[in-house]
């Protein structure tokens, strides 16, 4: 059997909600990743830390994790900016100082301030935003500059639960000025495209735990995709999903790297039994369902032909505790 992690030349991973969650591993990620032959590509829309403080965390909690193997949505953010902007030009920075850096890096001068006449913003999460910050970048967004968000997560999965992602930010500054950013970070290419660069990978794996970034973003990039139910996305989601969020692949964790492809392929199942009625869709454990994730796989290739918000209809014990489970 050839297991899903060594089908694909490189895993561009996600991290909050996939790998770890905060200060704390996801169970069984480690071993998981430590031994799949892939080329491994860590690819975050988190803005507010370094590449190498990224490296650093993953290391100290068990991971291999090589600083050039980190893609982050603070470096896509300085790329496009600079793409848009004149050389040397002044870059309103809503964000950490992570994020400043990078904008230095590609030979642009990180501002705090409207006063400094910046000619673009670019936003990235911070967890000390204040109304100061958010009125300077509102003058200069009003003002016309170009405006370049480094992903718009409305959540960020932490070992407390879900906290407000930059996108909730994102949406403060959307109703202030009317404006749309530019977005760097998945689902949108500038993210995908550097890590395709950095990696050189010819057929790259997309894993994560989020369909509206990670899997959005493996779509928009055409390559295959695993969504992990460890992070923000849960089954419910999955089985309602439009077409530019369906996975190629579930699994419960990282773990399912090491299952076959056609384990984990979204499709029919032998112990399940789903039909669709209407819009109901009719679903039926047989004598031997033992895995739920195998439910969902059948429920979801049923629900997905419906194509519109489905109602389920489960028959049967085991079908009842596996749907309640779900909501």
């Amino acid at each position: 059997m050839t297991a899903l992690g060594e089908s694909y030349d490189v895993l561009f991973l996600d991290l909050d909600g996939t790998v770890y969650r905060g200060d704390a591993a996801i169970p069984g990620a480690r071993q998981a990743l430590s031994d799949v032959s892939a080329r491994q590509y860590f690819v975050t829309n988190n803005a507010s830390r370094t590449p190498a403080t990224v490296a650093d965390h993953l290391i100290d909690l068990g991971f291999h994790a090589p600083v050039d193997a980190v893609v982050t949505s603070a470096q896509s953010a300085a790329r496009l900016v600079a793409e848009m902007v004149d050389p040397g030009s002044v870059v309103l920075v809503v964000g950490t100082e992570a994020l400043a850096e990078e904008i230095r890096l590609v030979g642009l001068e990180p501002v705090r301030r409207f006063a400094d006449a910046p000619v673009a913003v670019v936003q990235g999460l911070t967890k000390d935003v204040n109304w100061e910050m958010l009125a300077e970048a509102a003058l200069a967004i009003r003002a016309g500059t170009v405006w370049v968000a480094s992903n718009v997560d409305t959540t960020l999965p932490t070992e407390r639960g879900l906290l407000p992602g930059n996108g909730a930010i994102v949406a403060a500054l959307r109703a202030a000025t009317g404006r749309e950013p530019h977005i760097a970070g998945k689902p949108a290419r500038p993210i995908m495209d550097d890590a395709v660069r950095r990696s050189g990978g010819r057929r790259p794996l997309v894993v994560g735990d989020r369909l509206d970034t990670d899997i959005e973003a493996a779509h928009a990039l055409g390559a295959d995709s695993l969504l992990v139910l460890t992070g923000v996305s849960t089954a419910w989601d999955v089985i309602n999903a439009p077409a530019h969020r369906r996975p190629t692949y579930i699994g419960a964790d990282l773990r399912a790297l090491h299952q076959s492809p056609a384990e984990l392929r979204i499709g029919p199942r032998p112990a399940w039994h789903v039909e669709s009625d209407g819009d109901d869709v009719i679903v039926e454990a047989c004598a031997d369902a033992a895995d739920v994730l195998d439910g969902l796989r059948a429920v979801a290739d049923t629900a997905w032909r419906i194509g519109d918000l489905v109602r389920l209809v489960p028959r049967g014990e085991a079908a009842h505790r596996m749907v309640t489970g779900w909501r």
